[in-house]
Protein backbone atom coordinates (compact mmCIF):
# COMPACT_ATOMS: atom_id res chain seq x y z
CA UNK A 1 0.00 0.00 0.00
CA UNK A 2 1.50 3.59 -0.82
CA UNK A 3 1.86 5.54 2.05
CA UNK A 4 1.45 9.19 2.67
CA UNK A 5 4.08 12.12 3.49
CA UNK A 6 5.85 12.25 5.94
CA UNK A 7 4.48 16.17 6.87
CA UNK A 8 0.90 16.44 7.88
CA UNK A 9 0.58 19.55 4.84
CA UNK A 10 2.34 20.00 2.10
CA UNK A 11 5.91 18.07 1.32
CA UNK A 12 8.64 20.79 1.05
CA UNK A 13 10.50 17.80 -1.02
CA UNK A 14 7.84 18.09 -3.90
CA UNK A 15 9.12 22.13 -4.26
CA UNK A 16 11.80 21.54 -5.96
CA UNK A 17 11.73 23.16 -9.68
CA UNK A 18 13.15 20.39 -11.54
CA UNK A 19 10.67 18.19 -10.97
CA UNK A 20 7.32 20.22 -10.19
CA UNK A 21 5.66 19.93 -13.97
CA UNK A 22 5.38 16.39 -12.88
CA UNK A 23 3.46 17.10 -9.49
CA UNK A 24 1.49 20.32 -10.89
CA UNK A 25 0.17 18.33 -13.42
CA UNK A 26 -0.74 15.28 -11.14
CA UNK A 27 -2.02 18.11 -8.79
CA UNK A 28 -4.35 19.77 -11.42
CA UNK A 29 -5.48 16.05 -12.72
CA UNK A 30 -6.37 15.21 -9.07
CA UNK A 31 -8.20 18.84 -8.38
CA UNK A 32 -10.22 18.01 -11.31
CA UNK A 33 -11.53 14.30 -10.00
CA UNK A 34 -12.26 15.83 -7.18
CA UNK A 35 -14.26 18.85 -8.28
CA UNK A 36 -16.42 16.50 -11.11
CA UNK A 37 -17.17 13.87 -8.48
CA UNK A 38 -18.76 16.93 -6.35
CA UNK A 39 -20.53 19.24 -9.29
CA UNK A 40 -21.67 16.67 -11.95
CA UNK A 41 -24.11 17.33 -13.64
CA UNK A 42 -24.88 20.74 -13.11
CA UNK A 43 -21.26 21.75 -14.04
CA UNK A 44 -18.04 20.63 -15.93
CA UNK A 45 -14.16 20.80 -15.53
CA UNK A 46 -12.07 21.52 -17.86
CA UNK A 47 -8.31 20.68 -17.86
CA UNK A 48 -7.24 23.75 -20.23
CA UNK A 49 -3.31 25.22 -20.87
CA UNK A 50 -1.84 28.58 -21.71
CA UNK A 51 1.19 27.46 -24.21
CA UNK A 52 3.42 29.89 -25.14
CA UNK A 53 7.19 30.12 -26.20
CA UNK A 54 10.12 31.94 -24.26
CA UNK A 55 13.61 32.69 -24.13
CA UNK A 56 13.51 34.98 -21.77
CA UNK A 57 14.01 33.66 -18.45
CA UNK A 58 17.20 33.79 -16.22
CA UNK A 59 19.71 31.14 -16.80
CA UNK A 60 18.28 29.67 -12.97
CA UNK A 61 14.82 29.46 -14.60
CA UNK A 62 15.84 27.63 -17.83
CA UNK A 63 17.56 25.16 -16.54
CA UNK A 64 14.31 23.86 -14.83
CA UNK A 65 13.06 22.91 -18.58
CA UNK A 66 15.80 22.23 -20.32
CA UNK A 67 19.51 21.35 -19.94
CA UNK A 68 22.12 23.32 -21.65
CA UNK A 69 22.32 21.05 -25.07
CA UNK A 70 25.11 23.30 -27.32
CA UNK A 71 26.97 20.23 -27.98
CA UNK A 72 30.30 21.66 -30.42
CA UNK A 73 32.11 18.40 -32.97
CA UNK A 74 34.59 18.51 -35.19
CA UNK A 75 35.02 15.43 -37.52
CA UNK A 76 35.80 12.23 -35.69
CA UNK A 77 39.16 10.71 -36.77
CA UNK A 78 39.71 8.76 -39.80
CA UNK A 79 36.08 9.92 -41.02
CA UNK A 80 35.94 9.29 -45.08
CA UNK A 81 36.33 12.02 -46.82
CA UNK A 82 34.40 13.36 -50.30
CA UNK A 83 35.70 12.92 -53.53
CA UNK A 84 37.63 16.01 -54.81
CA UNK A 85 35.79 18.48 -57.01
CA UNK A 86 37.12 21.82 -57.86
CA UNK A 87 35.47 24.14 -55.06
CA UNK A 88 35.80 22.21 -52.04
CA UNK A 89 32.88 22.66 -49.60
CA UNK A 90 34.30 24.15 -45.95
CA UNK A 91 34.50 22.53 -43.22
CA UNK A 92 31.23 22.89 -40.84
CA UNK A 93 30.77 23.08 -37.53
CA UNK A 94 28.24 20.65 -36.03
CA UNK A 95 26.14 21.64 -32.70
CA UNK A 96 22.96 19.99 -31.67
CA UNK A 97 19.70 22.59 -32.12
CA UNK A 98 18.64 23.98 -28.70
CA UNK A 99 14.85 23.47 -28.84
CA UNK A 100 12.84 26.10 -27.78
CA UNK A 101 11.53 26.53 -24.46
CA UNK A 102 7.45 25.61 -24.86
CA UNK A 103 5.97 25.86 -21.30
CA UNK A 104 2.39 24.71 -20.36
CA UNK A 105 0.66 26.40 -17.80
CA UNK A 106 -2.71 24.23 -17.00
CA UNK A 107 -5.34 25.45 -14.68
CA UNK A 108 -9.10 24.55 -14.23
CA UNK A 109 -12.44 26.16 -15.61
CA UNK A 110 -15.68 25.17 -14.21
CA UNK A 111 -17.99 25.68 -16.41
CA UNK A 112 -21.85 25.41 -16.35
CA UNK A 113 -22.68 22.68 -18.11
CA UNK A 114 -26.02 23.61 -19.93
CA UNK A 115 -24.63 27.43 -20.82
CA UNK A 116 -21.31 26.19 -21.05
CA UNK A 117 -19.71 29.22 -19.91
CA UNK A 118 -16.98 29.78 -17.36
CA UNK A 119 -18.23 30.17 -13.71
CA UNK A 120 -14.71 29.80 -11.71
CA UNK A 121 -11.47 29.69 -12.73
CA UNK A 122 -8.57 27.45 -10.64
CA UNK A 123 -4.81 28.04 -11.02
CA UNK A 124 -2.54 26.40 -9.14
CA UNK A 125 0.77 28.03 -9.30
CA UNK A 126 4.47 26.80 -10.78
CA UNK A 127 7.80 28.56 -10.76
CA UNK A 128 7.03 30.05 -14.35
CA UNK A 129 4.17 32.24 -12.62
CA UNK A 130 6.15 33.36 -9.72
CA UNK A 131 9.70 34.16 -11.82
CA UNK A 132 10.10 37.90 -12.12
CA UNK A 133 10.10 39.01 -15.44
CA UNK A 134 9.25 35.76 -17.33
CA UNK A 135 6.59 35.14 -19.58
CA UNK A 136 4.86 33.02 -17.24
CA UNK A 137 4.81 35.64 -15.11
CA UNK A 138 3.10 37.92 -17.60
CA UNK A 139 1.01 35.55 -18.96
CA UNK A 140 -0.38 34.99 -15.42
CA UNK A 141 -0.97 38.14 -14.30
CA UNK A 142 -2.73 39.12 -17.59
CA UNK A 143 -4.86 36.42 -16.51
CA UNK A 144 -5.53 37.34 -13.35
CA UNK A 145 -6.48 40.63 -13.94
CA UNK A 146 -8.70 39.94 -16.55
CA UNK A 147 -10.85 37.37 -14.20
CA UNK A 148 -10.72 39.51 -11.24
CA UNK A 149 -12.43 42.63 -13.15
CA UNK A 150 -15.09 40.14 -14.42
CA UNK A 151 -17.79 37.82 -13.03
CA UNK A 152 -16.26 34.82 -13.29
CA UNK A 153 -14.62 33.52 -9.68
CA UNK A 154 -10.89 33.45 -9.34
CA UNK A 155 -9.23 31.35 -7.04
CA UNK A 156 -5.11 30.89 -6.65
CA UNK A 157 -3.31 28.18 -4.83
CA UNK A 158 0.43 28.44 -4.69
CA UNK A 159 2.08 25.58 -2.64
CA UNK A 160 5.47 26.97 -3.59
CA UNK A 161 7.83 28.91 -0.90
CA UNK A 162 9.97 30.32 -3.51
CA UNK A 163 9.73 32.93 -6.12
CA UNK A 164 7.49 36.65 -6.38
CA UNK A 165 3.98 36.96 -5.07
CA UNK A 166 1.16 39.45 -5.36
CA UNK A 167 1.57 42.46 -3.03
CA UNK A 168 -1.54 41.27 -0.92
CA UNK A 169 -0.64 37.50 -0.11
CA UNK A 170 3.41 38.22 -0.04
CA UNK A 171 5.32 37.49 2.88
CA UNK A 172 2.03 36.63 5.14
CA UNK A 173 2.50 32.29 4.92
CA UNK A 174 4.83 29.66 3.88
CA UNK A 175 1.68 28.95 1.48
CA UNK A 176 -1.66 30.47 0.46
CA UNK A 177 -4.81 29.59 -1.20
CA UNK A 178 -7.08 33.01 -2.64
CA UNK A 179 -10.50 33.46 -3.76
CA UNK A 180 -11.97 36.35 -5.59
CA UNK A 181 -15.36 35.84 -5.99
CA UNK A 182 -16.95 37.23 -9.27
CA UNK A 183 -17.52 41.25 -8.87
CA UNK A 184 -16.96 41.10 -5.20
CA UNK A 185 -14.76 42.10 -2.54
CA UNK A 186 -12.95 41.50 -0.35
CA UNK A 187 -10.45 38.84 -1.53
CA UNK A 188 -10.56 35.87 0.84
CA UNK A 189 -7.62 34.09 1.66
CA UNK A 190 -6.66 30.56 3.26
CA UNK A 191 -2.95 30.89 4.84
CA UNK A 192 -1.15 28.21 5.79
CA UNK A 193 2.32 27.20 7.00
CA UNK A 194 4.61 24.04 6.55
CA UNK A 195 3.42 22.55 9.71
CA UNK A 196 0.12 22.93 8.89
CA UNK A 197 -2.53 20.68 6.95
CA UNK A 198 -3.60 21.96 4.10
CA UNK A 199 -7.25 23.93 3.95
CA UNK A 200 -10.54 22.77 3.00
CA UNK A 201 -11.59 25.72 0.76
CA UNK A 202 -14.92 27.13 -0.93
CA UNK A 203 -15.35 26.75 -4.61
CA UNK A 204 -17.90 29.25 -5.27
CA UNK A 205 -20.33 28.61 -8.46
CA UNK A 206 -24.19 30.54 -9.20
CA UNK A 207 -27.20 30.64 -8.04
CA UNK A 208 -29.31 28.36 -6.77
CA UNK A 209 -25.81 26.64 -5.95
CA UNK A 210 -23.97 27.08 -2.38
CA UNK A 211 -20.00 26.91 -2.47
CA UNK A 212 -18.41 23.57 -2.73
CA UNK A 213 -16.00 22.62 -0.31
CA UNK A 214 -12.52 21.75 -1.30
CA UNK A 215 -10.30 19.80 0.45
CA UNK A 216 -7.16 20.38 -0.09
CA UNK A 217 -5.17 17.90 1.92
CA UNK A 218 -7.37 15.08 0.39
CA UNK A 219 -6.37 16.16 -2.99
CA UNK A 220 -2.61 16.21 -2.27
CA UNK A 221 -2.87 12.78 -0.36
CA UNK A 222 -4.79 11.11 -2.95
CA UNK A 223 -2.47 12.49 -5.63
CA UNK A 224 1.07 11.87 -3.46
CA UNK A 225 -0.27 7.82 -2.59
CA UNK A 226 -1.18 7.59 -6.64
CA UNK A 227 2.31 8.68 -7.81
CA UNK A 228 4.20 6.71 -5.10
CA UNK A 229 6.37 9.62 -4.11
CA UNK A 230 7.18 8.19 -0.59
CA UNK A 231 9.23 5.18 -2.86
CA UNK A 232 10.71 8.13 -5.26
CA UNK A 233 11.90 11.15 -3.14
CA UNK A 234 15.08 11.00 -1.62
CA UNK A 235 14.04 12.33 2.20
CA UNK A 236 18.21 12.24 3.07
CA UNK A 237 18.61 14.70 1.11
CA UNK A 238 18.22 18.65 1.57
CA UNK A 239 15.30 20.54 1.35
CA UNK A 240 14.62 22.73 -2.15
CA UNK A 241 15.19 25.95 -1.55
CA UNK A 242 14.30 28.46 -0.11
CA UNK A 243 15.94 27.84 3.04
CA UNK A 244 13.91 26.95 5.95
CA UNK A 245 14.11 29.00 9.06
CA UNK A 246 16.17 26.80 11.81
CA UNK A 247 13.06 26.01 13.87
CA UNK A 248 11.44 24.15 10.69
CA UNK A 249 14.43 22.76 9.35
CA UNK A 250 14.45 21.05 13.02
CA UNK A 251 10.90 19.76 12.21
CA UNK A 252 11.21 18.91 9.18
CA UNK A 253 14.49 16.01 10.37
CA UNK A 254 12.05 15.07 12.94
CA UNK A 255 9.33 14.59 10.99
CA UNK A 256 11.34 12.05 8.65
CA UNK A 257 12.83 10.07 11.33
CA UNK A 258 9.36 9.55 12.89
CA UNK A 259 8.13 8.41 9.18
CA UNK A 260 11.54 6.28 8.36
CA UNK A 261 11.22 4.65 11.81
CA UNK A 262 7.56 3.72 11.27
CA UNK A 263 8.79 1.84 8.09
CA UNK A 264 11.52 -0.32 10.08
CA UNK A 265 8.79 -0.97 12.95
Amino acid sequence: MARLSPFPGMDPFLEDPIGWNGVHTRLIASLSDYLVNVLSPHFIVNIEARVYITNELDDKFKKMIVPDLYAIEGRPLGAPTAPRTAVAIMEPTLIEPLPEEIIYDRYLEIRDAQQRDVVTTLELLSPFNKAPGSEGRRAFLDKRRLVISSKVHWIEIDLLREGKRPPEVADKSDYYALLKRGRGRPYEVWYFDLRDRLPVIAVPLRPPFADVPLDLQAVFNDMYTRAHYAESIDYTDSVPPPDLRPADAAWVQAQIQTWSAEVVS
